[in-house]
């Protein structure tokens, strides 16, 4: 019999979840919507059910040892969600306690950067790496540090919030109710904000004179846009990318990484975000951090990530059991 990890990606818009093997092989996965309008008991007992379908989908072949679930504002010293701020659920949610109620086996909860970081030292481009970030660039912007092969989680379990450093003194605000974080600039709600700005003070006729007003208009659009020629899409990912770059040179000040290790929507971008962030990081380092810090982009499956740091973190124990209250 193969023992598998249930990992559970708790997003802001999707909740993605798959039984995961030792090493890496996702066996069965599924999505669904994240409801948060409905009460978190309500929502959880419904995910629960449809895991406890999938195992009995997949046969006897495979036994379930633990969840691993990553989560915004996961703590996984008391293992509740604390107030996530893209999640209609105010409070603390105590995800761990309700999953191993229901299942009567264990569960470790990271935050979802955290997960991330779990999951590319486990299956991804931080193998045999003992100091690395990584910088996860969706909807939002997260990060997962590891120093000396350890996950570092801070004295309250929510280290390494650079999404919510500041950028620009009073700049854009943010969901979190502060000003100029970096999350405003460097994700995809940042990446749109950007443009917009871009095309409404250029004479320039592209893509966002097209769609400005259209309210399904994504980072992959911008992507793709780019990749055509279209100079505001270009002028966006320098602007983004020579923001990322100068966080990421204060990161390496504060952490000395052997690498960066981009992650999500944005990754996808590759070069048209790589390369103006890996210039500006370099041009703000001191001499003795420059041309040392690989800047890379994950291994993972972009659509599988999520459960894969998941259900890293279930065997990987994370090494702070949560004290359940």
């Amino acid at each position: 019999m193969i023992e598998v990890a249930a990992g559970i990606d708790v997003g802001g818009t999707t909740t993605k979840f798959g039984l995961v093997t030792k090493e890496g092989k996702v066996v069965s996965k599924k999505r669904i919507s994240t409801d948060s309008s409905v009460e978190f008991n309500e929502f959880f007992q419904d995910l629960f059910r449809r895991i406890s379908d999938l195992m009995n989908q997949n046969g006897t072949e495979y036994s379930l040892a633990g969840f691993g679930i990553g989560a915004p504002t996961g703590n996984c010293f008391t293992g509740n969600i604390d107030n996530a701020s893209n999640l209609s659920w105010k409070g603390k949610i105590p995800i761990v306690r309700l999953t191993e109620d229901y299942f009567k086996l264990p569960a470790f909860l990271a935050n979802d950067a955290n997960a991330a970081a779990l999951g590319e030292m486990i299956f991804g481009a931080a193998r045999g790496m003992k100091n690395f970030a990584v910088i996860t660039m969706g909807t939002g912007l997260g990060c997962g540090l590891v120093a000396n092969g350890d996950l570092l989680t801070g004295h309250n379990g929510h280290a390494a919030e650079i999404g919510h450093s500041t950028v620009f003194y009073d700049g854009r605000l943010c969901s979190c109710g502060l000003k100029g974080c970096l999350e405003t600039y460097v994700s995809g709600f940042g990446l749109l904000r950007t443009l917009r700005e871009i095309a409404e003070r250029s004479d320039k006729q592209g893509i966002t004179w097209d769609a400005i007003n259209n309210t399904n208009l994504t980072a992959i659009d911008i992507t793709n846009a780019a990749l055509r020629g279209d100079q505001q899409a270009i002028e966006t990912f320098n602007y983004t990318g020579k923001i990322l770059g100068m966080k990421l040179a204060d990161l390496v000040t504060y952490f000395d990484p052997e690498a960066i290790i981009l992650l999500g929507g944005l990754a996808k971008a590759d070069s048209l975000i790589l390369k103006p962030a890996r210039k500006e990081m370099e041009k703000n380092l001191l001499d003795i951090y420059q041309n040392k810090v690989k800047l890379i982009v994950s291994e993972m499956n972009n659509d599988d990530a999520g459960i894969l740091g998941a259900a890293a973190t279930a065997w990987n124990g994370l090494n702070c059991k949560p004290e359940l209250r």
